[in-house]
């Protein structure tokens, strides 16, 4: 019988000479690192790498490729070919995508299906007497204790990872040509310190002693087996060896034939850190799911859990080899077992538990911003690289896994003088908190101020009802003016006692209750509306609840710092989005669309108090009572609230949140700035089409109403670049595979992009006008559009026209202007389009309408239209640059 593992390989087949050349994907990683080491002076080893560091570890060769592209992995083996020839011993291909996620990833199947497709094609122009692919025996269905899994078991894989490895493996069946290969389906991987992330996050849940270690969702009798990686390098050399004599199509088996239960490995878990055996109870794997759920939801993402909710079903599979075959074509059984090297592991930990932490990417217990244990384990991982900068191969079922670090670059510079002290994520957020109490103080005051208002301001004294509020009340059949007047004061009250409350749990040192600033936003949300839900008949009661509200919401969550924004999107990059040339979120550029809106404010109160009975009448200096007419309407009474009243709320919204966040929140805040611009475009849009229609439906126009409709157009363009900003990093986050909603809600860092650097405030007047334009031009073809669109809204007047002409002109020219406006926006000038179809209508109308009344009417219609539609096509001048949007600037 042959020595099993012997150390001397020579001597079984005698054909050992340095000139034969074995590549390996994924050198780098941790597999391949020991491989290297193992095969080292007997082979011309060649590391094929993603270009960048680490390097392959000497003696391999380095050679870069990028195993997704055709040309990088075409360059990469010509230069194999040049240098050491076109005969090959061995590829061994380790490099693989390995994620924890557990959602669909488009790498399983650029990576490890295509790519390794990719490598065999272009192998089949060498010699090559052998390739090793490295698969996982998690492409075979889990089998029962006591039935091990044997070669031709079936291949049922349960999840993501392992359906790319049997997708590749069909990819060598049918591609590999005249080249044998070998499948090595191999356990975890795990070494002296650990290495596999599913036993050492087992092994911290009992260091820790967190509850969850405690419990186990399934049959704690079942177990996986697992691989020393000295055995598994092992296998890989005897696999070279024994090249010529392994049949030309194998597939091999790999893991220690014992396989001790997870109950039993958590007992001895405990045993080794505490001395007793450490117990646990099997739960209802519903109910594990459920938690593990609601903690990926609740949780923010760097304090994310490593087990996911779709681990649950898989916990408590079982895994058990048959290495029948493996040993008696290779000669190779494993020397380690787990159980016998987990007091290594242990050990490990003992002497040194924040590096046994940080080499297994965990976050130590003392270190809330350590690194995230649940990057991709695969690091981005086409390559395998490892090392502290990138990640790469696979762990856990066989391939190379890396080192890499994760964690969020810190670039704000009060976030790197707390982490040059020491300080951790958590300090760091107090500490800002501590610098910010005092807008909670104020919101204290403030809520004191509320409770106490309807006894200062006359809520409840006796109330006698003039022309105005009678009128108000008949129109819109209202309850009587004391019980409005008692629920705005028990509003009051009870709205003043919670601002108290949560303005004490605000302050609190230690931050414990952040909740409580958002539950002051809602407090003042619910007062700008409280006044319009009661219909009050008291102009001190809505101007003191609006006031208040607003002021509220603003020493809530707009001055202290945001409670639930991400620490990497706080302290990581960048300021201006990759591939843009200006930063969209400055407050220069946002100071407009807020002056603006204050206006439009002002206006809409003014309103409001005519509505709510506040006034005597409604001031118009154009259309006499137009004013009163439309907000008196049956269009305005359809609504349940006063509509200006809503629109007031809409504009105050739109004022608190056009200065909330600095310059980076297209970033940090993209629920606020997609929120902004709901109000801003669709509704905005929406109150626009109304005020244009009021002629149509209402028969007059409203002055006040088209001012204001006026500033609402003008906002839009102004805020079209900052939503196509924020656009670009949930779709980029999302490639990356962050949870899209808590990206959405919690922020995020992103690669690439710069720093801003410009002045702002502190620059010279014309620096700071000039960047109240950035990213808002005014071409000539659409300056002459929207004017055509004005005079259209006057053919009325100008020819007589009557009827549906009439309302089509005004109709369409106040669209034309509408679009032409908004796409002032560089990020926006493909609306001009739009204006083709309104022109194309123009031209046709005169002979589809009736009421254009004269030839000159017909003329002016169609040379309008045709205009308008020349001047549709010229894009005008495109300033910036917009990243990936620039495609769509047509």
């Amino acid at each position: 019988m042959e020595n099993e593992n012997s150390d001397n390989l020579r001597d079984i087949t005698g054909d050992e000479t340095g000139d034969d050349v074995v590549l390996i994907t994924g050198s780098s990683g941790l597999v391949g690192s020991a491989l290297i080491q193992r095969l080292a002076g007997r082979y011309t080893l060649v590391g094929l790498d993603r270009p960048g560091p680490p390097d392959p570890d000497d003696p391999a060769h380095r050679v870069s490729f990028d195993i997704t592209s055709e040309e990088s992995v075409k360059k990469a083996l010509q230069e194999v070919r040049e240098e050491f020839g076109a005969r090959i011993a061995s590829v061994i291909h380790l490099a693989a995508f390995y994620s924890f996620k557990g959602d669909p990833n488009p790498l399983y199947e650029t990576v490890n299906v295509a790519g390794t497709a990719r490598l065999l094609r272009h192998l089949q122009s060498f010699e090559v007497e052998q390739f090793v692919f490295s698969s996982s025996m998690l492409v075979h269905s889990p089998t029962e204790p006591g039935k091990p899994i044997r070669e031709d078991w079936p291949l049922e894989p349960a999840w993501n990872y392992p359906e790319s490895k049997r997708d590749a493996e069909k990819a060598i069946r049918e591609g590999h040509g005249d080249i044998p290969y070998v499948v090595l389906r191999m356990a975890g991987v795990y070494n002296d310190e650990g290495g596999l992330p599913a036993l050492a996050q087992q092994i911290q849940r009992i260091y820790e002693k967190k509850l969850i270690a405690r419990v186990f969702p399934g049959d704690s009798s079942h177990g996986q087996t697992s691989l020393h990686l000295d055995d598994l390098v092992e296998l890989f050399a005897r696999v070279v060896e024994r090249r010529a004599q392994i049949p030309k199509e194998s597939v091999f088996l790999a893991g220690e034939p014992e396989v001790p239960p997870y109950a039993e490995l958590q007992r001895e878990i405990g045993k080794l850190l505490y001395g007793e055996p450490w117990g646990v109870k099997e739960i209802p794997k519903s109910v594990a799911k459920s938690g593990a759920w609601l903690q990926e939801v609740a949780l923010p993402e760097d304090k994310e859990p490593f087990i996911k909710h779709w681990m649950v079903d898989l916990a408590d599979q079982h895994y058990e080899l048959d290495i029948g075959k493996t040993k008696e074509l290779l000669g190779w059984v494993p020397k380690h077992r787990l159980m016998e090297t987990l007091p290594n592991i242990i050990h490990s930990l003992r002497e040194d538990p924040p590096g046994w932490y940080k080499r297994h990417k965990l976050k130590y217990p003392d270190d809330e911003g350590g690194t995230d244990q649940h990057e991709d384990q695969a690091g981005k991982g086409a390559e395998g690289k490892r090392g502290e900068e990138k990640h790469g191969g696979k762990t856990g079922n066989g391939a190379s896994k890396t080192e890499g670090a994760c964690g969020a670059a810190m670039t704000a510079e009060d976030g790197d003088e707390m982490k040059d002290a020491g300080m951790s994520s958590n300090d760091m957020l107090v500490s800002m908190h501590h610098k910010m109490l005092w807008p909670h103080y104020v919101n204290l005051t403030l809520g004191f101020w509320l409770l106490t208002s309807p006894f200062l301001l006359g809520y409840l004294s006796a109330y006698v009802p003039d022309a105005n509020a009678l009128r108000v009340m008949a129109e819109r059949d209202l309850a009587s003016f004391e019980f409005r007047n008692l629920a705005m004061a028990w509003s009051d009250v009870i709205s003043g006692v919670l601002v108290v409350i949560f303005s004490l749990l605000s302050a609190d040192p230690k931050r414990r209750f952040s909740w409580s600033q958002w539950a002051n936003a809602v407090v003042g949300t619910w007062l700008l509306f409280a006044p319009l839900v009661f219909w009050t008949p008291l102009p001190e009661a809505y101007a003191n609840d609006t006031l208040l509200g607003a002021l509220i919401i603003a020493f809530a969550v707009l001055i202290p710092m945001m409670p639930g924004m991400s620490m990497e999107g706080m302290m990581g990059g960048p300021d201006i989005p990759p591939g843009w040339n200006y930063c969209p979120s400055t407050f220069t550029q946002r100071l407009p669309i807020a002056a603006l809106g204050f206006f439009g404010l002002l206006i809409s109160r003014y309103l409001t108090a005519y509505q709510l009975g506040h006034l005597d009448d409604a001031w118009d200096p154009f259309f006499g009572a137009g004013t009163e007419t439309i907000i008196t309407s049956d269009t305005s009474k359809a609504w349940p609230l006063a509509d200006a009243g809503v629109g007031a709320v809409a504009y105050m919204m739109e004022v608190l949140m056009a200065v909330m966040g600095d310059k980076r929140r297209w970033r940090t805040m993209p629920w606020m700035v997609l929120g902004f611009g709901v109000l801003v475009v669709p509704l905005g849009g929406v109150s626009i089409f109304f005020i244009i229609i009021q002629p149509i439906v209402i028969g007059t126009w409203c002055t006040l109403c088209l001012v204001a409709g006026l500033a609402m157009l003008i906002m839009i363009p102004y805020s079209l670049d900052e939503l196509v900003a924020t656009g670009q990093f949930l779709v980029d986050a999302r490639r990356r595979r962050k949870p899209f909603w808590r990206t959405f809600w919690t922020g995020g860092a992103m690669e690439g992009g710069s720093d801003d650097r410009t002045p702002g405030f502190a620059g010279a007047p014309g620096e700071i006008a000039r960047e109240f334009f950035l990213g808002v031009m005014l071409p000539w073809p659409l300056v002459v559009s929207a004017l055509i669109g004005i005079w259209l809204m006057f053919t009325r007047l100008v020819f007589g026209t009557s009827g549906a002409m009439a309302n089509s002109d005004h109709l369409v020219g106040a669209l034309i202007v509408t679009v032409a406006v908004i796409a002032f926006a560089e990020v926006g000038r493909a609306l001009r389009f739009v204006n083709i179809a309104f022109g194309a209508w123009l031209i046709v109308a005169p002979w589809l309408l009736e009421g254009a009344g004269n030839t000159w009417a017909v003329i002016n219609s169609i040379a309008c239209g045709l205009l308008i539609i020349v001047l549709s096509l010229p894009r005008g001048r495109i300033k910036y640059r917009y990243g990936s949007w620039d495609r769509y600037i047509v």
